[in-house]
C-alpha cells in the first residue's frame, strides 16, 4: 500500500469502489467499501493524488480529502468514458478515472467551496420554482381560453385574476380550481421574489459579484451565477476556454486542411449560458444608449449578421470578460470607439 500514488474512485450512493496503482501504472489496490469505511480508509492513508468524477457529492468529497493532506482531482464524467474497457462496472469505472487522470492533458474540474455549492443550490431551486409559475400561469391561460375568455400575454392578467372571473359566468367548480391555481401562482411569485433578493444581498456582499455588474447587461442574477461558476478564474487557461465551457464557441467539423465552423456547442452549464444569451439581448434592446467601443461592435455586428448570431457572439464577449474581471481582478471599464478617420 505504501507505493500507491494514485486512487480512483467510483462514486456511489451507498458504496464506494476503489481502484489504486504506482506511479508506473502497475494495481496494488481494488477494494469496495461504505462511506463511513471509505473515510476512515483514506483518512489513514499516506497523502496522495485522489481523482473522481464531477458528479452529485464528490465536491464535498475533494474538500474532506483535502483536508486529510490528499490531493483531490476532479474529471468531467465524458472525459472518463473513452477510458473505459469492455463490459462496464464499477471497478473499471475506478480503474477508467485512474487512466483518464494520468493523461498529460487532461483537464480537471476545480471542487467548489462550501458557499459556491450554497449559491449554486438557491439558483436551482429559484429555476425550479420559475418553470413551476410558469406552469401554473399556462394552465390559468389554457381552462380560459376553452370557455371563450383570452387573457393578455403576461402575468398582470393572472394577478387580478378574481376581477376577470366575476365579470363572465363560469362553472363553480371551474371557478374554484382557477382560484385555487392563482392561489399557487401567488405563493410562487412571492418565493421567486425572496429568492431574488436574497442573492441580491449575496452578490451585494462578495467583492467579485459587485465587479461583475460592471459588465454592461449582467445584473445581480447572472453576477451571481458566475462569480460561483468562475471563481478566481485559475482553473481555465484563459477566457476562451470559459466561454468554450459554457458552449459559446463554435463546434468545428474540420478536415483536410480545412476549416468548418458550425453552431456554437451547447456544451457546459446550460443555464449559465441562457443567462448570459439574456444579458446580451438586454445589452441590445437598448443599444441606442450604450456607448463606447463595446456598443461599436454591436452595431457593426448588426448590420452583416442575424440579431440571434450577435447575440450568441455578444454572450461570448460577456463570458470572456467576465473570466478577465475574476482572474486578473480587475472591473469593466468602458472604452470610447476610436475616432472615424
Amino acid at each position: 500500500m505504501e507505493n500507491v500514488t494514485l486512487i480512483g474512485i467510483d462514486l456511489g450512493k451507498h458504496s464506494f469502489h476503489v481502484h489504486g496503482q504506482d506511479r508506473h501504472g502497475k494495481a496494488l489496490l481494488r477494494k469496495k467499501f461504505s462511506r463511513s469505511q471509505l473515510m476512515e480508509f483514506l483518512a489513514k492513508f499516506h497523502p496522495c493524488t485522489i481523482v473522481m468524477e464531477a458528479c452529485a457529492g464528490a465536491h464535498f468529497m475533494a474538500r474532506q480529502l483535502a483536508a486529510f493532506g490528499h490531493e483531490a482531482k476532479l474529471i468531467s464524467p465524458q472525459f472518463v468514458r473513452p477510458f473505459v474497457k469492455s463490459n462496464k462496472n464499477d471497478f473499471i469505472d475506478a480503474e477508467a478515472i485512474c487512466e483518464a487522470a494520468c493523461r498529460p492533458a487532461m483537464r480537471f474540474v476545480t471542487p467548489k467551496n462550501e458557499a459556491q455549492q450554497t449559491l449554486s443550490a438557491l439558483h436551482r431551486v429559484r429555476e425550479s420554482l420559475v418553470r413551476d409559475r410558469v406552469k401554473a400561469s399556462n394552465q390559468i391561460h389554457g381552462f380560459l381560453l376553452e370557455f371563450g375568455i383570452s387573457l393578455p400575454v403576461g402575468y398582470a392578467a393572472i394577478r387580478r385574476l378574481p376581477a376577470i372571473l366575476s365579470e363572465r359566468p363560469l362553472p363553480p367548480r371551474l371557478v374554484d380550481v382557477l382560484t385555487r391555481l392563482q392561489a399557487h401562482f401567488k405563493y410562487l411569485d412571492e418565493q421567486i421574489a425572496d429568492m431574488e433578493k436574497e442573492l441580491t444581498r449575496q452578490v451585494t456582499d462578495d467583492d467579485l459579484g459587485q465587479r461583475l455588474m460592471t459588465v454592461p447587461g449582467i445584473g445581480p442574477i447572472t453576477a451571481s451565477v458566475l462569480a460561483a461558476e468562475v471563481g478566481d478564474g485559475k482553473h481555465y487557461r484563459c477566457g476562451r476556454d470559459f466561454a468554450a465551457a459554457v458552449g459559446l464557441v463554435p463546434r468545428q467539423y474540420s478536415t483536410g486542411g480545412r476549416n468548418k465552423l458550425l453552431g456554437i456547442s451547447k456544451r457546459g452549464d446550460k443555464n449559465l449560458r441562457r443567462l448570459l444569451v439574456q444579458c446580451a439581448r438586454a445589452y441590445m434592446l437598448h443599444l441606442e444608449r450604450q456607448r463606447g467601443r463595446l456598443a461599436e461592435w454591436v452595431r457593426a455586428m448588426l448590420t452583416r449578421r442575424h440579431s440571434n448570431v450577435v447575440a450568441c457572439a455578444l454572450a461570448n464577449k460577456l463570458a470572456r470578460t467576465a473570466w478577465a474581471i475574476a482572474a486578473h481582478h480587475t472591473e469593466f471599464k468602458t472604452k470610447e470607439a476610436p475616432m472615424a478617420t
